[in-house]
């Protein structure tokens, strides 16, 4: 197995991470069967908080506090006004914020015993009596909860969300004045100072929470991408197939894991069946990729005629002692030298029938059935049909990954010849075992593997950097695992 390193997330996605997890982990109990599950843990809930809480603070902080004016009279003495003007948040400190997998619901984030300092300026006046200074205030034991409920848009199957409900709560509001000997005259007024500014405070946080989630999360999920092209035949559909939920360990999310033809978007004649991932939590996301997903592969592939490959001589290093020519293959096939006298040749090797992968705990593995027909390259460059093999060999696929890609290589057992249809008389296909151990071998595998180390995108959002990485085959399915 293989890894990458991508780039790190910036600032302006950092509170997307809250959950944009969640958009590879949503749960569903749903009819339709998934190609693909994918899990987030508490683990990675517990990282994504961190990240997002660190943007939601910033927000905080950009609260603006209206001014505040009041009159006062105090016997025996002339009315009089003070004004709290200029009032800013030098800092919105978020301990411990918090998570929680809410079971059929989604998610509750909560922050416990935050706190607020705030500067700003006063002015008092009685008659022609003026007097100003500079004051501090301190909110104490404030609390935030709000419930964020994940659903999916059944057009598009992308993840929506929404801040479903905001509560928060300030346990206490201290002022200090400065900057003046009628300070004393101020604080007669601190009660009202303090409830008008707690106030506005409690009026604030929960507006600017969920004006992050419609501002900035939910668009951001709906920018996700749902569909990933691969190459110019072949796409990945990883739509959601039901709406997200919970559990009171994870979020899992049913995709619908399947590969699609870009010229020809057809459901695929078979569906995928259940899929049990177990509950691991080591990892901060997992991915479980079942059979229907490669197997869905083979058959866009396989439709596209894609899985073929044409050789001819100059595709043969220099150095070999086998050649595609007539003049090689008649010293054990000699009617071929005598029909096509002097002439090269073209092998064309081509999967017959769509392969169907299993995986196994072992891996991934597959029979495939193989055809190779033989050409003789006339002079005016036109074909003629030689014989026709058949080719079966017991194969297996290593699976890796590299970045937010799963490569694989593939490796093949012996060949087994089979001759299917012959223009140039029956013969034994022994003597051709050493052509095809060698062709097969040597020139198709290092091409399929070539293609195949390109990989196929997994479901992550952009940004995000996966190490710690684990990959494991189960019967039915492949679980990868990842920290961010």
């Amino acid at each position: 197995m293989r890894e990458d390193m991508a780039r790190g997330p910036d600032n302006a996605s950092r509170w997307a991470l809250l959950v944009v997890l969640a958009a590879v982990g949503t749960a569903v109990t749903a009819a339709i069967n998934p190609g693909a599950v994918a899990r987030i843990s508490q683990k990675g809930l517990d990282y994504a908080c961190q990240e997002g809480t660190a943007v939601l603070q910033k927000d905080l902080e950009k609260i603006k506090i209206p001014d505040y004016s009041t009159k006062f009279k105090i016997k025996f003495l002339e009315e009089g006004s003070c004004s709290f003007y200029s009032m800013n948040i030098r800092g919105f400190q978020l301990p411990s914020p918090q998570i929680i997998l809410v079971p059929n619901v989604g998610l509750k984030f909560f922050i416990g015993n935050a706190s607020v300092k705030i500067s700003g300026k006063w002015k008092a006046q009685k008659g022609f009596i003026k007097t100003s200074g500079n004051f501090d205030l301190t909110v104490e034991g404030v609390s935030i909860s709000a419930d964020l409920k994940m659903g999916s848009d059944p057009s598009s199957g992308k993840v929506t969300l929404a801040c479903s409900s905001c509560s928060e709560h300030i346990s206490s509001v201290g002022v200090h004045i400065s900057g003046s000997r009628l300070g004393w005259l101020i604080r007669l007024f601190r009660k009202k100072i303090e409830s008008s500014i707690r106030k506005a405070i409690q009026e604030k946080i929960c507006k600017v929470v969920t004006d992050s989630v419609s501002s900035k999360l939910q668009p951001y999920f709906q920018n996700l991408p749902v569909m990933a092209k691969i190459d110019a035949v072949a796409g990945i559909d990883y739509r959601l197939v039901a709406p997200p939920t919970a559990t009171s360990e994870y979020l899992d999310g049913h995709l619908k894991g399947e590969f699609f033809s870009l010229a020809h978007h057809i459901p695929p004649p078979f569906a995928p069946s259940a899929l049990e991932v177990p509950a691991d939590h080591d990892r901060m996301v997992y991915m479980g990729l079942s059979e229907y997903f490669f197997n869905t592969a083979g058959l866009v592939y396989y439709k596209a005629g894609a899985l073929k490959l044409t050789l001819t001589d100059e595709t043969i290093p220099k150095n070999s002692t086998i050649r595609l020519t007539t003049r090689f293959f008649g010293t054990f096939l000699p009617q071929v030298a005598e029909m096509f006298p002097n002439m090269n040749m073209q092998i064309v090797i081509s999967v017959s029938t769509p392969p169907h992968l299993s995986m196994q705990s072992s891996g991934l593995a597959l029979t495939p059935y193989l055809e190779a027909e033989t050409f003789a390259i006339l002079p005016n460059s036109s074909l003629a049909s030689l014989f026709l093999l058949g080719l079966s060999t017991n194969a297996s696929v290593e699976l890796g990954t590299m970045s937010s890609r799963l490569v694989g290589e593939l490796k093949l057992d012996r060949l087994l010849l089979e001759l299917k249809h012959s223009n140039i008389g029956p013969f034994p296909v022994a003597p051709l075992q050493a052509i095809m151990d060698y062709v097969v071998p040597t020139l198709v595998l290092p091409r399929v593997n070539q293609r195949l180390q390109k990989g196929f995108p997994l479901p992550m959002p952009s940004h995000v950097q996966l190490y710690n990485l684990m990959l494991r085959s189960h019967p039915g399915f492949l679980l990868f695992g990842a920290d961010v």
